[in-house]
């Protein structure tokens, strides 16, 4: 067989967050000491932003940013499910990166609003903000380990086995 690729397995790639117990606050204002993996985070992130959504004004301004935070902002959850099933370790990378970019563009979202002033001293808000910014480290965490991990394969040394923060 000249020239023949080898086929790629479909290969769940799990990240659980497997940091020690802590407490978590959650968008709600409840608190929460169970573990949560990055799946759960993703999922209460999207649930968050589906609320800040329902909380902007009715005005054509705020209908348009509410659709577009709304699209970004929920976006994570889904895709991070498809990384998990992608097909190679640079379709799960490019899967990440997807994450990645609509993580960022719901942080701008929110901090529109936040500069807008139309939610004021909403936990709800505060919680979109700072859990982008810590969802953004981790991905971007995600993304550099699994790069390294490539090259290493490539260059011929042990890819890392690596369990992914968050």
């Amino acid at each position: 067989m000249k020239n023949a690729k080898h086929r790629t397995s479909n290969i769940e790639h799990r990240t659980l967050n497997e940091t020690a117990d802590e407490v978590w606050v959650l968008h709600d204002g409840t608190v929460d000491s169970r573990k949560f993996d990055l799946e759960n985070r993703l999922l209460e992130f999207a649930s968050a932003v589906i609320d800040l959504t329902e909380k902007l004004p009715s005005s054509r301004a705020g209908n348009h940013i509410a659709g577009q935070i709304l699209r970004s902002g929920t976006s994570p959850y889904p895709n991070h499910g498809e990384a998990e099933s992608a097909e190679s370790r640079e379709d799960f990378i490019h899967k990440l990166k997807i994450c990645l970019k609509e993580l960022r563009e719901t942080r701008r979202w929110a901090r529109l609003v936040e500069r807008k002033d139309w939610v004021k001293n909403d936990s709800t808000l505060i919680f979109v903000l700072n859990e982008s910014d810590e969802l953004i480290r981790i991905f971007m965490s995600s993304i550099r380990t699994a790069r390294q991990n490539v090259l290493k394969q490539k260059h011929g040394g042990p890819a890392q086995t690596h369990k992914f923060p968050g």
